[in-house]
């Protein structure tokens, strides 16, 4: 089964906690391996991965034409971050951009919630990244009772037709939630308080959102199960272990990657004929 069957989020989803330290894959199911063993030949494989989607990327961008938008949502400390720098490893630059969706600013707020989102959506033969991403407007403000359960829905709809009009002009949408348990999360968090070095990491809001951990658990079922649509599908990927955490979404990448039957345009014959003196 590919890891586009295996992890589609699907209509019935939960999100428990046991979930999100699943190993499903590679070196994951073989229970004579040690975890150190099982990290070790998760991050060969992620790294061989990325090799293949550095080639598919390239050729995205010769072929100008199409483009990718990668959407990743997570609790705190699901590691968005840590998994854009593993899956891109071996990837051209220049034809990839991540954008970041922090609290709206107050030009952003004097807009539609959509508006700043439009114009961070990727270019032809561009790869974009949203670390968070327009999904916040709806979770947050559910999960603070700033928006009524009538008004989520009108903003699902509206996302759909977003994402819907990104399709119909050529963009391949994935979309992944980084599934970690509350008792990773606290330990993660602690992690970054013991250790000076990620002391910079920590931000108090951290804990205050974390109150609400059940709530969000609820508003993402609710998000996720009402945009999952086959032109912007939605992967629950079980996060707790890092490295299957990006073995998984590596492979989801490469799976769409290679389901879009990209190529290198055609020589030109005329070129063909010239000579650099």
């Amino acid at each position: 089964m590919k890891a586009r069957e295996r992890f589609r989020a699907g209509k019935e989803l939960k999100l428990a906690d046991e979930a999100a330290g699943a190993t499903p894959l590679g070196a994951g199911d073989d229970n004579k391996l040690s975890k150190a063993q099982v990290k070790a030949l998760d991050r060969e494989d992620t790294l061989a991965l990325t090799a293949k989607i550095g080639v598919c990327q390239a050729m995205l961008y010769a072929e100008h034409r199409r483009k990718v938008l990668l959407v990743l949502q997570g609790m705190d400390t699901a590691g968005k971050d840590g998994t854009l720098q593993a899956l891109f490893a071996n990837v051209n630059l220049m034809g990839v951009r991540a954008a970041a969706f922090k609290a709206p600013t107050e030009i952003e707020l004097a807009h539609d919630y959509l508006w700043r989102v439009h114009a961070q959506v990727p270019g032809r033969g561009e790869i974009a990244i949203f670390n968070r991403s327009h999904y916040e407007d709806v979770l947050v403000p559910r999960v603070h009772g700033l928006i009524d359960h009538k008004e989520c829905a009108r903003r699902y709809a509206q996302i759909g037709d977003f994402e819907r009009m990104l399709a119909e002009t050529g963009t391949v949408i994935v979309k992944v939630f980084l599934h970690i348990s509350k008792e990773e999360q606290r330990e993660r968090l602690q992690e970054r308080l013991d250790d000076p070095d990620k002391q910079w990491k920590f931000d108090p809001n951290d804990l205050v959102q974390r109150k609400s951990w059940n709530e969000y658990q609820r508003a993402y079922e609710a998000a996720i199960t009402a945009t999952d649509f086959d032109h912007a599908p939605w992967y629950v990927v079980p996060a707790n272990s890092k490295t299957q955490r990006n073995l998984i979404v590596a492979t989801l990448m490469l799976e769409t990657l290679q389901e879009m039957r990209l190529g290198f345009p055609p020589p030109d014959a005329k070129l063909s004929k010239l000579k650099v003196v």
